[in-house]
């Protein structure tokens, strides 16, 4: 007992403690083990559609004198047609989203499945969609689109800061369907794939190779 005492009271007993408390703080602050049991679903709604503006109002003529009704002559009765066409502009017609490229993520270093969607909505505007998505949470991940190749297995962990890339958010959950915004004019063409990133440990959650127009 005496010793045990001696031993909690010597100098160098009370530095290592602290050392190995600091440890095991700065450890759980970085890795932060238990997002892996915590779910964050993130539901936004599917880009809305853009509407054509209505043509401007004709201009309206004068109203013609009234005249006494003329004999309305007998013709015979025209075949059926189907109707017609509204010319175009003359009625406001929902515009969806364009799809640019698709994809569907594979697992790399945690098990991940999803759909990525880039698309172009009628104001030009550009967004990055991630449909049933379901990976693990993570502390620092985020959605990069980059010009990496797409390899399964560990090999195709850290590819993608080896190139192009474009951060396009951080990942809003780990499941559900969330929408990214693209800054207009962004160059796709460049951009061949998708990956969950993991800014803090330089590694890819998921990724999915982009295929498509793109452009």
């Amino acid at each position: 007992m005496n010793r045990a005492r001696r031993l909690f009271t010597r100098p160098w007993f009370g530095g290592f403690l602290v050392a190995g408390l600091v440890a095991v703080a700065a450890g759980l602050y970085w890795f932060q083990p238990w997002r892996l049991w915590v779910d964050e679903t993130v539901q936004d709604a599917f880009p809305a559609a853009a509407s054509e503006p209505l043509p401007a109002p004709e201009p309206r003529l004068p109203a013609p004198e009234p005249r006494l009704p003329a004999p309305e002559p007998r013709l015979p009765a025209p075949e059926p047609r189907l109707p017609a066409s509204p010319p175009p502009g003359s009625v406001s017609r929902p515009t969806g989203p364009v799809e640019l490229g698709t994809g569907t993520l594979i697992s790399h270093e945690h098990p991940t499945s999803g759909t990525v969607r880039v698309l172009r909505a009628a104001d030009g505007s550009l967004v990055l969609r991630l449909e049933d998505l379901a990976t693990s949470s993570g502390p620092d991940v985020h959605v990069w689109l980059t010009d990496a190749p797409v390899k399964p297995g560990k090999d195709g962990w850290a590819l993608f800061d080896d190139g192009r890339h474009f951060d396009a958010g951080k990942l809003k959950g780990n499941k559900g369907n969330q929408n990214y915004a693209l800054p207009a004019g962004t160059d796709l063409s460049g951009y061949t794939s998708v990956s969950l990133w993991c800014d803090r440990f330089n590694v890819s959650f998921g990724a999915a190779e982009l295929v498509g127009p793109r452009g």
